[in-house]
C-alpha cells in the first residue's frame, strides 16, 4: 500500500478491509468525527454493514486564548473539564458558563445540520468504531473517548488512516483496539498523507449520514 491516499474514500475502503472482523456484528456502530471523518466512516459502515452516526466535539477555549482548552463538550450532553487549566488560570465560573453556552449552541446547530430530524443512536453497551481521517495530537479523540465512556459504551475501536506513533501509544491505553494504516515518524499534519484533502461540505456530511443511518448488519447464514 502507498504511504499516501488518493482521497478519504480510498482511505476508508482500505481501512474497512482491516476491520472486517467487526462486519455484521449486532450492537456495533460506526461513529465519525465531522467533517473529515464522515467519508471515512461511511466507507467503513458500508463495507461492514453497520449503522453510521456522527460524534461532535467542541473545545471550550480559554477566553482570549481560545487555542488553549479548558474543557470540551460532546454529543450526548457530555462535558469534560480540564481542572488544572481552570484552577491555574483562575477562570471564574461565569466565564466558563459563557463559553460553554456558546459552544453548546454551536454543537446543537451542527447536530441539526448533520443529522436533521434523525435521533441519535443509543450507544449504551454498544461496540463503537470511532473514526477520523487522521489523528494528529489526539486531543479531540481523547474528549470523544471520554464522552463515550460517560455514555457507558461496551468497547471502543479507534480507526484512522494515519497517526504518529506517539499518538498510538497513548490511544492504545484508552481503547480496546487501535487500527491505523500509516504511522509515520515524520508526521507534520494529516493533510500531507492525502493527494486530495479538500474540505468536506456540510451537505456531504448530511447525505452520507442519511444513507449510513439506514445500514444494518446482515444475517450470516
Amino acid at each position: 500500500m502507498s504511504a499516501r491516499f488518493q482521497n478519504r474514500e480510498e482511505a476508508g475502503r482500505i481501512l474497512a478491509a482491516k476491520l472486517m472482523i467487526y462486519a455484521n456484528r449486532p450492537e456495533t456502530i460506526v461513529l465519525a468525527l465531522p467533517r473529515g471523518g464522515v467519508p471515512i466512516g461511511y466507507e467503513i459502515a458500508s463495507a461492514l454493514n453497520l449503522p453510521l452516526d456522527v460524534m461532535i466535539v467542541r473545545k471550550l477555549g480559554v477566553p482570549g486564548h481560545e487555542e488553549l482548552a479548558m474543557g470540551a463538550i460532546a454529543s450526548g450532553g457530555v462535558r469534560v473539564l480540564n481542572r488544572s487549566v481552570i484552577e491555574s488560570l483562575r477562570i471564574p465560573p461565569d466565564s466558563l458558563e459563557v463559553v460553554e453556552k456558546r459552544e453548546a449552541l454551536e454543537l446543537m446547530r451542527r447536530e441539526a445540520t448533520y443529522r436533521g430530524n434523525r435521533q441519535p443512536i443509543s450507544l449504551k453497551g454498544k461496540t463503537i468504531i470511532l473514526v477520523d481521517d487522521g489523528v494528529a495530537t489526539g486531543s479531540t479523540m481523547r474528549v470523544a473517548i471520554s464522552a463515550l465512556r460517560e455514555q457507558r459504551v461496551g468497547r471502543i475501536i479507534l480507526a484512522t488512516p494515519v497517526a504518529p506513533p506517539t499518538v498510538r501509544w497513548e490511544m492504545e491505553a484508552l481503547v480496546e483496539d487501535f487500527v491505523a494504516l500509516v504511522m509515520p515518524e515524520d508526521f507534520f499534519g494529516v493533510g500531507q498523507w492525502y493527494d486530495d484533502f479538500t474540505q468536506v461540505s456540510d451537505d456531504t456530511v448530511y447525505e452520507l449520514l442519511r444513507k449510513g443511518a439506514k445500514l444494518q448488519p446482515s444475517e450470516v447464514v
